[in-house]
């Protein structure tokens, strides 16, 4: 049986009042103070890291079977919609031309072949987040570990997030979207008609000690680290191979980067 978002509230809250009583149900309804109430439902085997990202080599992805992989071992977790319709497609991972991925970073010069082949795009999870600033209820905010989190509950729709994204990672769900549902996780909520949605870095799985789906279906094509750990395999990459950021000229510091050649 599904659960949509104020029943998982509830099941939340009554999970927070069994490890710390009224006040920890306080603090995870405070939006802002989310994470700080969180913590107390982690598993003791919880992923941690000073500021998560992600580097997709997009070498290591060679037929549209394994973006077809990624992208369904997201929504499916997730209960994406499928809505067979560009006007309502909501997205949490997806692909695009280099064109639009990269406006500002391509040259005639580059590798042969790069400028034909698909990237895989998701939230950019940014160090300076402008979707964060502009949000009025603080649906929108970011986590200790960095990740740029949205309360379904607390959005009212006003979609200034999605204004000020400047790399088109949120959807708003113009419909309903639960009939669309193929088939549906009941350990992650369900959404409303109104309310805007986005990749969250699987948080909820990093809370019980797993990587991200996408990352789990990707065969080493995409991995998950602490940006802060001069020794983890994200810092070791980056290191090694040149790689590139969305827009970098915006000066929102995205945490996703991006090896497309060497």
């Amino acid at each position: 049986m599904s659960i949509n978002r104020r029943e998982f509230l509830k099941i939340a809250g009554i999970s927070l009042l069994g490890f710390g009583g009224a006040s920890a149900v306080k603090k995870h309804l405070m939006g802002d103070n989310w994470v700080e109430a969180s913590e107390v439902l982690r598993s003791p085997d919880a992923l941690t890291a000073q500021q998560w990202a992600m580097v997709v080599d997009v070498r290591k992805i060679t037929t549209m079977n394994d973006y077809k992989k990624i992208v369904e071992a997201c929504h499916s977790i997730h209960n994406v919609p499928d809505f067979r319709n560009p006007k309502d497609e909501i997205k949490w991972i997806w692909k695009d031309t280099f064109e639009h991925t990269f406006p500002t970073s391509g040259h005639p010069y580059m590798e042969e072949g790069i400028e034909e082949k698909p990237f895989l795009l998701l939230c950019n999870h940014c160090e300076n987040p402008p979707c964060v600033r502009v949000c009025p209820t603080k649906a929108t905010f970011k986590s200790k570990d960095g990740i740029t989190m949205v309360d379904f509950h607390r959005c009212i729709g006003c979609r200034f997030c999605m204004a000020a994204c400047p790399y088109g990672a949120r959807s708003f769900n113009w419909r309903d979207p639960r009939p669309f549902i193929k088939k549906t996780n009941p350990e992650f909520p369900t959404r409303t008609k109104g309310v805007v949605e986005k990749c969250n870095f699987c948080a909820e799985r990093l809370a019980k000690g797993l990587e991200p789906a996408c990352v789990e279906a990707s065969n080493g094509a995409m991995v998950f680290g602490d940006l802060k750990d001069p020794d983890s395999e994200v810092r070791r990459i980056l290191r090694t191979h040149y790689t590139i950021v969305r827009k970098p000229e915006l000066g929102t510091r995205p945490s996703v980067y991006y090896v497309i050649g060497g």
